[in-house]
């Protein structure tokens, strides 16, 4: 069927002229036409499939439908299209002799459109056109089968053909390929281009590849194989069920006895690098999985033919895969060095000595000291320590031969390097340094000039250094540390000193931790780059020797325990640190020491930071009464190193002295800011416009308010013993803050306008504040101030709280600023409860302050924040004794009834709400009651916080004074139980009333209360409340918790008619909650609550003392209540099963605090029915890793309750404990056994636990390994 051309159709659209009207009608038209065509034609396929399986419409081409019927050339039969879309394909092949010939299409519309045509070429019932889903049509009966599908719908569509079709089918499929199939024939060009696919061929190819291509072909085709099978499974277009396929295949080979003879071959004949990788892995399994059950001949040959490949290919493999090679040898060495593989470490220091290998020599090295120093769990203890001692003894050897190498390749190119001339500011420097290096050695590191290096010599230094970095992370000090060594590494250190960038006269490289040449820096065999030229390392890796060095000395730096005949040793390191903190703070014409710093590579400030931190806080006490260390000189260049740093990482935490004359010339700037107030009707405003003006009054003010927190922050260097001695200092301070917080308030520069408001207004906030903040830090001196000299300076000490007062009065305001509005509240605060001046209730600001508070309403109420602190500041200037004054003077009656109208004030919307007990919970108008005492509650309970801690007296006043609204508060609870944001805030009202006014409040009250929560909290209210973690309804359940803790806690016997129900609440309603759901913070509080019921209570269970079991020679006494006991303990060892690591370590800590104070673990209960049984957890968590950050907690938990009866442990629990372990035979068990000595010193025992785990956890790893039949040792 011929398409339609637009000549035919449009022939006279060639001339004639389309105007506006025309362009809208065919604009409307080709819009409708494109509408119908989605809706009645597309749309309807694409309802019912997967948007995957998608395939948009688009019909075939002449060309398209010429290259298939070529292809199907020559065949007979029928034809079936899967997805057959108008039918052409389907027309022309019956056309061309096949029959039957059928089209599936899913979508309606294609499929009338179809049969139209065949209907228009004549051929209808002639063909075949049939709606139908194509993946459910039956193709076992096909020959000829034609798809123009998407790539996404070809690799699903290619199961179901092999599947079904039969052998002596052709698949033909035009515009995609089918992805991983290989076609027999493939006719025409771009998108006209078709497929033609063999079935049988594809099963033969499938086939192929999928055949266990080790077992029966020739290790050349197996390698073909495999390279093929690696190349698909990384190809992009491989689809994630093939790469499965491929991995059991590649799996199910690396199983199979002496799959390693293949392996070696192909590392030796391949350069694909999946390939080789994966060969490699194959071999690493086998080594550290499958080794103790490899024959020794196996063995032998695998120690003999890797290395000679390492050395054969090591140059031309990538660095990754020499690596891997690298590190596979040094593990056969971690499992047969020396006793098998005697000359594993000794090729190792002959591949080191021989210049062409050193790098590799360097690399294995390295490898050695990662996988043999610090080896993984799959080895025992005693192999582990074996091969610690091997190394041990070769170190000597190894720290010379790399000393050697610095040293050789330092001096070979300092002989050419150009010595720069002397800076004319170095001059002292040098004598002093002169002075102090009295060694040649050390002449030597202050006269040679920097060593030039090649790109050969740059890269096995690296190594060196990198070497050296590791081994020194592990080894300990000792003699083999030579100062020649350690001179040779700060040699290396000053190149990350060194500012200068090098001509690049040829490739440059970049060395990595690896050891490889990036591709640009290859170098051939005589060491010269591609051009023939040695190329000098560039800037960035000059300054990777000095970050590998400084990585070196950090190390050694690192360890805190240096033996006494160290100490020259150290001294010899930071002489040499000084002069490297001299050439790094150095100045001369064209740098200053911030810039200097700056051009410095990051990295390697960062390890020279490093250092002089570890060197301060761990060394500096050791040696800086040594003549021979300059200290003030030290603390000079250290001063000026971190205070030139560009970044605040670079800074310490030193103490040093402020800057004032800098304080005083930027608060001239604030201070002199009144001149510039323009006023203008009601509005004021700062005169300040200039840009330039703008941006300097800008820094000032920034300045200014960090001076002022740093002089905020030297407050406590003017109290205690030297407060007398810096007396007159401390009042210049205290006077110049209280002159800058009165005039910030007199002249309100908050509320200033600016020229520019966002960012000039925050700044004079921001200064406003950190004086008050500066100013309360000051507190505690004026406090000292009131209590010593206030008697000979009385009126200077007033004026200086009335002044305070003033400046923080006006600021309580809504109208303030709220970063203002705290600062000040914080500063009433702080005099109200640290001051504490008599006179302090008598000032007109404060008057004033009370009468704002106790009368304001809703719309003029301050923040909760703020109202909060201020309603503090007064409670404490009414509850807190005044200093100096004797009981009979503290006025309590009167300041009572002031506490009393304060607190009836604030509570007086409050108390109304004790008519509303009566109202349903789901009445309306219940929100404005919940507003109400949210807003209240906090008030009233930071009130009774705040004197928590003080006299009796203060505490009777609190509680008559809020004794009304604690009884509102307790007959509204019920109605807001299921409110847990209102109960929330109750409880935690309740909770500080508890804790601070138990006595205060008298046992029936209290009783009273504790009965009401008891009642309240139901099994069926806990579940509701705890719903989710960190709800509101879990904060409810952890008040209430913690207010039985505090409940328990109480001495005496009031309270002990409560214990039986707290109890049975905890253990029979709470735990099966918590124990269901996560719910930590609950679980927490419930331990905790449990913890103190057994700790204060203990006599509640056992009656007898700890001091009269002693007496009595044991513990034999009888229990009562001993369910509840055991429901607690078994509550307790189930804990430790949980993934949690906070509770486990909270409820570890309450075992052993038991154990130390009730003997909890001598108790005849616990000791004949739970002991054995807590051992066996604490030791499983062990084995399974699960919480090995209290390794040693657990250890010591497990002594103290095997030291109980270590007979009963050692003859009982042992031999039952390995019979129960799985994953391990009898002579294993034996040998775990005899290894655990029968010691009972805490050092010993300690060891034997740690031996034990790891020898157990090797055993069942080596014998899960181990193929069937080998033999377990």
């Amino acid at each position: 069927m011929d398409d339609d051309t637009p000549d035919e159709v449009f022939p006279d659209l060639r001339t004639r002229h389309i105007g506006g009207w025309g362009v809208a009608q065919i604009a409307a038209g080709t819009g409708l036409a494109v509408y119908a065509m989605w809706v009645g034609i597309l749309q309807p396929g694409f309802r019912k499939v997967p948007l995957r399986l998608q395939v948009p419409y688009i019909p075939a081409s002449k060309g398209q439908v010429k290259n298939v019927i070529t292809l199907l050339r020559g065949r007979t039969g029928g034809l079936v299209d899967l997805g057959s879309g108008d039918g052409r394909i389907v027309l022309e092949a019956y056309q061309q002799g096949f029959s039957p010939a059928v089209g599936y299409e899913l979508n309606p519309w294609l499929v009338q459109l179809a049969r139209f045509h065949a209907w228009r070429a004549g051929q209808h019932g002639k063909v075949s056109y049939r709606r139908e889903d194509l993946w459910k049509v039956d193709l076992s009966k096909c020959k000829n089968v034609t798809v123009f599908l998407a790539p996404s719908v070809l690799s699903l569509l290619k199961k179901k053909l092999q599947a079904e079709l039969p052998d002596d089918a052709l698949v033909v499929a035009g515009r995609f390929p089918f992805p991983d199939w290989n076609p027999c024939r493939i006719e025409g060009h771009g998108v006209d281009r078709a497929w033609a696919y063999s079935m049988q061929a594809q099963r033969q190819h499938a086939s192929q590849k999928n055949k266990n291509f080790g077992a029966t072909a020739s290790d050349e085709s197996s390698l073909r194989a495999l390279e093929n099978l690696m190349t698909e499974f990384f190809h992009s277009c491989t689809t994630n069920e093939r790469k499965r396929e491929i991995e059991e295949v590649l799996n199910n080979f690396a199983q199979q006895t002496g799959a390693w003879r293949h392996c070696l071959f192909f590392l030796s004949n391949t350069r694909n690098e999946y390939v080789m990788m994966y060969s490699l892995t194959v071999f690493e399994n086998l080594v550290n999985k499958m080794w103790i059950g490899l024959a020794s001949q196996d063995k032998m040959e695998i120690r003999s033919c890797l290395p000679k490949l390492l050395l054969a290919q090591h140059k031309s493999v990538p660095y990754f895969i020499r690596n891997k090679l690298c590190k596979v040898i040094v593990d056969i060495g971690r499992q047969d060095w020396p006793m098998f593989y005697h000359d594993f470490f000794t090729s190792t220091l002959q591949l080191i000595q021989t210049p062409a290998l050193a790098p590799l020599g360097l690399v294995m090295l390295k490898t050695t000291s990662e996988e043999l120093a610090c080896p993984r769990e799959d080895l025992s203890v005693a192999r582990k320590d074996e091969l610690r001692k091997l190394l041990l003894e070769q170190v000597p050897t190894v720290l010379g031969l790399l000393t050697g190498i610095l040293e050789t390749y330092w001096d070979k190119h300092s002989v050419i390097a150009s010595t720069p001339p002397p800076s004319p500011t170095s001059r002292e420097g040098v004598e002093l340094l002169g002075s102090l290096f009295q060694g040649s050695q050390y002449s030597k590191l202050l006269c040679q000039p920097m060593a030039a290096l090649d790109n050969e010599s740059h890269q096995l230094c690296c190594l060196v250094l990198e070497c050296l970095a590791h081994l020194f992370s592990w080894i300990p000090l000792s003699t083999s540390i030579t100062p020649t060594l350690l001179a040779s590494i700060f040699h290396f250190a000053r190149f990350g000193c060194d500012l200068r960038t090098k001509a690049k006269t040829g490739p440059l490289i970049s060395s990595t931790s690896n050891g490889q040449l990036d591709p640009g820096g290859v170098l051939t065999s005589n060491g010269e780059g591609r051009n023939g030229q040695q190329s000098e390392v560039n800037k960035a890796d000059r300054a990777r020797l000095g970050v590998l060095a400084m990585t070196c000395v950090n190390e050694l730096v690192s360890k805190n325990c240096v033996p006494m005949d160290f100490e020259e040793y150290l001294l010899r390191m930071f002489q040499q640190t000084f002069f490297l903190l001299q050439r790094l703070t150095r100045e001369n014409n064209a740098h200053t020491v911030k810039s200097r710093l700056q051009e410095l590579d990051e990295s390697y400030l960062e390890k020279f930071t490093d250092f002089l931190r570890l060197f301060v806080s761990v060394h500096l006490r050791r040696i800086e009464s040594s003549p021979q260390f300059p200290i003030v000189e030290f603390l000079g260049l250290l001063f000026k190193y971190t205070f030139n740093q560009h970044t605040h990482e670079g800074y310490f935490c030193l103490s040093g002295h402020l800057g004032f004359p800098v304080l005083q010339e930027n608060l001239d700037v604030y201070l002199g800011l009144r001149q510039f107030i323009v006023s203008t009707g009601s509005s004021r405003r700062l005169n300040i416009t200039g840009e330039n003006d703008c941006r300097r009054l800008h820094c000032s003010l920034r300045d200014l308010s960090s001076l002022l927190q740093a002089v905020g922050r030297l407050a406590e260097h003017f109290i205690g013993e030297v407060f007398a001695a810096r007396f007159s200092d401390a009042l210049a301070v205290v006077e110049r803050l209280v002159e800058v917080t009165c005039y910030g308030s007199q002249t309100g520069l908050y509320d200033l306008e600016t020229a520019v408001p966002s960012v000039l207004k925050p700044d004079l906030t921001d200064v406003h504040a950190q004086a008050l903040a500066a100013l309360q830090a000051y507190s505690h001196w004026l406090a000292q101030f009131y209590s010593e000299v206030h008697s000979q300076n009385q009126s200077q000490f007033i004026n200086l709280i009335t002044s305070a007062v003033n400046a923080g009065s006006p600021l309580i305001s809504t109208k303030v600023p709220e970063k203002l509005l705290l600062s000040a509240s914080h500063l009433m605060v702080s005099i109200t409860a640290t001051v504490r001046p008599v006179f302090l209730v008598t000032l007109p600001a404060v008057q004033n302050i009370f009468n704002r508070i106790t009368t304001e309403n809703q719309t003029h109420r301050l923040p909760q924040e703020a109202h909060i602190l201020v309603c503090r500041a007064l409670s404490n200037m009414l509850l807190l004794p005044w200093p100096n004054l004797s009981e009979s003077e503290q006025q309590w009656q009167t300041r009572s009834s002031s506490h009393a109208s304060l607190v009836a004030a604030l509570t007086r919307e409050y108390r109304i709400l004790r008519g509303t007990v009566n109202i349903s919970p789901r009445q309306s108008g219940l929100d404005n009651v919940k507003a109400v005492i949210q807003q209240t509650l906090p008030v009233l309970r930071d009130t009774v916080d705040s004197i928590s801690s003080e006299s009796t007296k203060s505490r009777q006043i609190c509680y008559q004074s809020l004794q009304e609204s604690v009884q509102v508060t307790l007959n509204l609870f019920p109605v807001f139980i299921q409110q847990p944001d209102v109960t929330d805030e109750m409880l935690a009202f309740f909770l500080t009333l508890f804790q601070a006014l138990r006595v205060q409040m008298g046992v029936a009250f209290t009783g009273q209360i504790i009965h009401t929560f008891l009642s309240m909290f139901t099994r069926e209210q806990l579940a509701a409340s705890i719903l989710q973690e960190g709800s509101a309804g879990c904060r409810v359940v952890q008040k209430f918790l913690k207010i039985l803790q505090v409940v328990v806690q109480e001495p005496g016997q009031a309270f002990k008619p409560f214990l039986p129900s707290i109890l049975s609440l905890c253990m029979e309603q709470v735990y099966p909650v918590v124990a269901e759901r996560s719910s930590p913070d609950v679980k927490t509080e419930m331990f905790e609550l449990l913890y103190q019921i057994l700790h204060h209570n203990w006599r509640y269970f056992f009656k007898t003392s700890v001091l009269t079991s002693v007496q009595r020679g044991g513990f034999d006494d009888t229990i009562e209540n001993e369910a509840q006991f055991t429901a607690a303990m078994q509550a307790f060892g189930q804990s430790f099963l949980q993934t949690d690591l906070h509770i486990f370590k909270q409820n570890l800590s309450y075992l052993e605090s038991l154990n130390s104070k009730h003997k909890l673990y001598h108790r005849k209960l616990f000791r004949t029915s739970m002991l054995f049984h807590f051992i066996n957890v604490l030791l499983q968590v062990l084995l399974h890793k699960s919480h090995d950050l209290f390794q040693e907690e657990i250890t010591l938990a497990i002594y103290n309750m095997a030291s109980v009866d270590f007979n009963a442990f050692y003859s009982v629990f042992m031999p039952e404990f390995l019979n129960g372990c799985q994953g391990v035979d009898t002579s294993q068990r034996a040998v775990l056994a005899r290894n655990f000595k029968l010691e009972q010193d805490l050092p010993s025992f300690t060891q034997s636990v740690q031996r034990l785990v790891n020898d157990l956890r090797y055993y069942r790893l080596c014998n899960s390994s181990l193929p069937t039949g080998t033999i377990k040792l």
